[in-house]
């Protein structure tokens, strides 16, 4: 296991940003069912953790994209940390909207990025990687060079691994399913049978309690 990976589950289970609901299943965005949800933004409320995730994205930042000129996060949900990565790193920083806005000048891209500007993205999660990478085509459409993403947690669907793959966007999570599932096992937050559901859903999270 990856030590920092299995940190930040930890940090994640603690502040209860998991939620696990067999019985009163989530709805996604993408339509999908799930006995399990991350909700990333919970670390915003709590101000070490949120200077860790800052700094463990910088990390993440020098090591895979040393070469980053501007910073986008994807709204809603990486729109406030994106901005501290971007503020600690004194780059500029733009966000990305899901749709552009139905008034004023109708932006989907807010701020302002020069031309071929080598962007790092940054995003709280990862599911199916659809809205993820519309940030990247509306960034790549708008002249920039996306040379990566840094997101804080994956499920690691095959879907989105393949999704990703496709796009040729170089994908680096801080933590993961698998070691979110084996922190929750270890410390007691959930029980086997619960892992053995987890699982199943996970096989095929598309068509679960279809």
């Amino acid at each position: 296991m990856d030590s920092m990976k299995k940190a930040f589950a930890s940090k994640l289970l603690k502040i209860k940003a998991i939620k696990l609901q067999p019985n009163n299943p989530f709805t996604w965005a993408s339509g999908w069912k799930s006995p399990f949800y991350c909700d990333n933004r919970k670390t915003l409320s709590f101000p070490e953790l949120r200077n860790y995730v800052k700094l463990e994205i910088i990390h993440a930042i020098h090591e895979h994209f040393p070469e980053a000129e501007a910073v986008a996060g994807v709204a809603t949900g990486a729109i406030a940390q994106g901005a501290l990565v971007a503020d600690a790193l004194n780059l500029p920083f733009v966000y990305v909207r899901s749709k552009p806005k139905d008034h004023g000048l109708t932006n989907l891209i807010e701020g302002e990025l020069q031309p071929g500007a080598k962007v790092v993205v940054i995003e709280d999660l990862i599911s199916t990687g659809g809205s993820s990478l519309k940030a990247v085509e509306a960034l790549r459409a708008n002249g920039s060079e996306v040379i990566g993403m840094v997101a804080s947690y994956t499920y690691g669907f095959p879907v989105a691994k393949e999704a990703f793959e496709n796009a040729n966007v170089k994908l680096v999570t801080l933590t993961d399913y698998e070691h979110v599932v084996a922190e929750a096992q270890e410390t007691g937050y959930i029980a086997e049978s619960d892992i053995e559901l987890l699982n199943e859903w996970r096989k095929d999270p598309a068509n679960w309690m279809k």
